[in-house]
């Protein structure tokens, strides 16, 4: 008898796993393809994109994709590192919950279905614990914005004032603003590495106590490996603000390089703030950078479609990857 109930429990995961990944799939590709469809600006920034591309050649879009690649990569080393204390997983899975995690995240406000998507490729027992793991990760990328967010500040509060005008110098809400920021820079940094403190305060909070066993996790990472998370995080920063870089230079967008560093800066520090569904964010993501890259350059059509091509290359074509991954994932996983 035992036998017969755990053929038909394994015959029930099957089933399982083969109709709710083809479900998600489908759900998946549809809410891709109708988000594409609605983005207004798509259309003529996909034909600037085309013709500009095609008179300078393909070698710097075919660089830009190959980069996503490594910024995802990156994120896939961070993850293996974050879920080591619950379980090896080797890279090539570690990539693959990557991609997922970024297809399920599209239609989520802050892209919290990632934490979902993620845990699709760990076993049972450390489904629930990996959320705890990977908020960390994003804790330390949170970390790399501000930080870099707060340099493109200092570099626009001085170079520019509210209205966009050159600026003769920072004014008291300027000042108050960099010290806000200096503040809240400073503050996660220390939090950052005392993980340790959540823990305890999750202990002395009565209901909250439950969640203590799914949130254990934090306290196995040594400050080493919470560094080296940092420095990973930094990296990867610099290599999808890179790419952003060539794609602006690819299509005619002429500013002095680390301008336009700094800029970017300010415009993931914005983009950080505001609330938003990934897959949708697109048209804010354009006004935002027509307002701080149109300090910089006039070339609005080439600011707007670098915008959406990096938006394509590093959202929207790993989230299709990822669809497609979810197919062989195995949704329901033996003890």
């Amino acid at each position: 008898m035992p036998k017969i109930r755990r053929s038909l429990n394994k015959s029930t995961k099957i089933i399982l796993n083969y109709v709710l990944g083809g479900a998600l799939f489908t759900w998946l590709t549809f809410a891709i393809i109708r988000q594409i469809r609605h983005q207004d600006n798509l259309p003529a920034a996909w034909v600037h994109i085309q013709e500009i591309v095609a008179d300078r050649g393909w070698v710097l879009l075919l660089m830009v994709i190959g980069m996503m690649l490594v910024n995802w990569g990156i994120e896939a080393r961070k993850w293996q590192i974050l879920v080591r204390p619950l379980e090896e997983v080797p890279f090539r899975r570690a990539f693959g919950a990557i991609l997922t995690g970024v297809s399920v995240s599209v239609s989520t406000p802050n892209r919290i279905g990632e934490y979902g998507g993620r845990m699709l490729y760990l076993s049972n027992a450390s489904k629930l614990k990996s959320i705890a793991a990977t908020i960390v990760g994003s804790f330390s990328q949170i970390i790399a914005t501000l930080l870099f967010g707060l340099a493109g500040s200092i570099f626009y509060i001085y170079r520019f004032d509210v209205e966009g005008l050159p600026a003769v110098g920072p004014g008291f809400r300027e000042k108050l603003t960099l010290a806000l920021l200096i503040g809240v820079c400073v503050t996660v940094l220390f939090l950052y590495f005392r993980l340790r403190w959540v823990v305890s305060l999750v202990d002395r909070v009565k209901w909250l106590r439950k969640v203590k066993v799914f949130i254990m996790v934090i306290v196995r990472y040594s400050p080493s490996e919470l560094r080296t998370l940092l420095y990973l995080s930094a990296i990867r920063y610099i290599v999808f603000t890179a790419q952003y870089l060539i794609l602006l230079y690819a299509l005619g967008v002429a500013f002095v390089w680390w301008e336009g560093f700094f800029m970017i800066s300010v415009i993931y520090l914005v983009m950080a703030a505001i609330p938003t569904v990934a897959i949708a964010e697109i048209g804010l993501r354009g006004s935002v950078s027509l307002h701080f890259l149109g300090l910089l350059s006039a070339n609005a059509a080439g600011i707007l479609a670098a915008t959406v091509a990096i938006w394509l290359i590093n959202l929207v074509l790993p989230a299709a990857i990822g669809a497609v991954l979810l197919l062989g994932v195995k949704i329901f996983r033996d003890k």
